[in-house]
Parts: C-alpha cells; sequence; structure tokens
C-alpha cells in the first residue's frame, strides 16, 4: 500500500489486495490512480508469468502407478458431526470462579448458604 493512504475499514483491501468500491471513488476524487493500489499479482505482467510454468494433465485413472500400501487404505469420512445451531462462546473463568461451588443460593435475610429468603427460618415473624 502507498504511504499516506490507510486501509478501508471494511477490511477488503487487506484481504483481496484490491481497492474496496468507496475507495476506488475516493481515490479518483484525489487524482489518485487506483490501479496503483493494487497489488502487482492482479497486474497482466504477474498474470502471464503465472502461466508461463507448463501445466500437464493427470494420466488415465487407469496409467497411475500407486504405491500398495495406500490402494488398501480405506478412508472414512470424520465420526463426530457438527451440530445444528449457533456455537457456543467459551468464556475463560477466573480460578477462583472455578473452585467455587455450583448453584449456592444465599439468603438475602440472614446471608446464610443453602436457602433463600422465602424458606429462612432466621426472619422475624408477621403477626
Amino acid at each position: 500500500m502507498k504511504e499516506g493512504i490507510t486501509p478501508c475499514s471494511c477490511g477488503r483491501f487487506q484481504i483481496d489486495e484490491l481497492p474496496c468500491p468507496h475507495a476506488w471513488v475516493v481515490l479518483k476524487s484525489k487524482f489518485l490512480m487506483p490501479e496503483d493500489y493494487c497489488s502487482d499479482y492482479y497486474k497482466p505482467k504477474y498474470v502471464v508469468m503465472t502461466y508461463e510454468v507448463p501445466v500437464y494433465p493427470l494420466p488415465d485413472r487407469k496409467k497411475w502407478n500407486i504405491p500398495a500400501h495406500i490402494v488398501d487404505e480405506v478412508v472414512l469420512p470424520p465420526k463426530w458431526r457438527r451440530p445444528p445451531g449457533r456455537p457456543k462462546k467459551k468464556c475463560d473463568k477466573p480460578f477462583i470462579r472455578l473452585l467455587q461451588k455450583k448453584n449456592q443460593h444465599s439468603c438475602n435475610i440472614c446471608g446464610q448458604e443453602g436457602h433463600n429468603k422465602r424458606t429462612c427460618r432466621n426472619a422475624p415473624r408477621r403477626n
């Protein structure tokens, strides 16, 4: 990327190394050449260089030379299946939280654990 130009907040330039459409408009309004802000890999010279190396097709499948120890292997799909729905967020709990007992209720009146204010025996009685 050229000096003085900050990347767009949409993040497309960081991924594709091409200016996004609204960045293209900004570059044109400042009389800058948007082509100068594209990665060299999209320019004709580099595209031609990509195809300089010959790519040969594979021979017919019957003519493949596959080692015996590979032919005998059976590849099965994974046993694990992704559960339906959105994945749950994993949050890191503090160590003290891990040591605490779960579902410990405390009373708002007396502060003791194991019951709530409705079942508190230390509560003042109403007449």
